[in-house]
């Protein structure tokens, strides 16, 4: 059982190997593929959010307060509250800590992509502040999800330049 989790776990972020060892040492090997990155993490579809003014400020807390309120998801996240973010933790998808990256607010009652948000997001994606801890498998989608907004925006992603 060891080597198998071992070998599970060479290709896996430390995050989600804590995550999955319980579901291993319990079940003598992986139960339904319960941590299978597939199954569990989620980038979500990208909506081509129309994009906000450039000279708008990106504050995230903010945004994510009205982007709740928005969506009507004060209580717990919904598909609406989950499209203005980029990831989420789809196993722990009732919980607002699963969603990451958020990259939307709402400007004039709608939800828009904010340049300065995607510009956030994509600065973590290539390491800043400590950078982000996502499964191995998502990141490449995660990069190609923010890409989008870059190129609407005229501009290059950072890790493309």
């Amino acid at each position: 059982m060891r080597t198998a989790f071992a070998a599970y776990a060479r290709g896996h972020q430390a995050a989600s190997i804590r995550r999955c060892w319980s579901t291993w040492n319990g079940a003598g090997g992986l139960a339904s593929r319960r941590c299978g990155h597939a199954a569990v993490m989620a980038v979500t579809a990208f909506q081509d959010f129309s994009l906000a003014d450039r000279d708008r400020k990106w504050d995230g807390d903010a945004a994510e307060k009205r982007v709740r309120k928005w969506a009507g998801a004060e209580d717990k996240p919904n598909p609406e509250y989950r499209d203005a973010h980029v990831w989420y933790d789809a196993e722990n998808k009732d919980n607002f800590t699963a969603y990451k990256l958020l990259i939307s607010d709402v400007v004039g009652g709608k939800l828009e992509a904010v340049p300065r948000g995607v510009m956030a997001a994509g600065a973590i994606m290539d390491g800043a502040r400590g950078g982000i801890d996502l499964p191995k498998d998502d990141i490449d989608r995660v990069k190609s999800h923010l890409a989008k907004y870059y190129k609407k925006m005229g501009e290059t992603a950072p890790w493309e330049r």
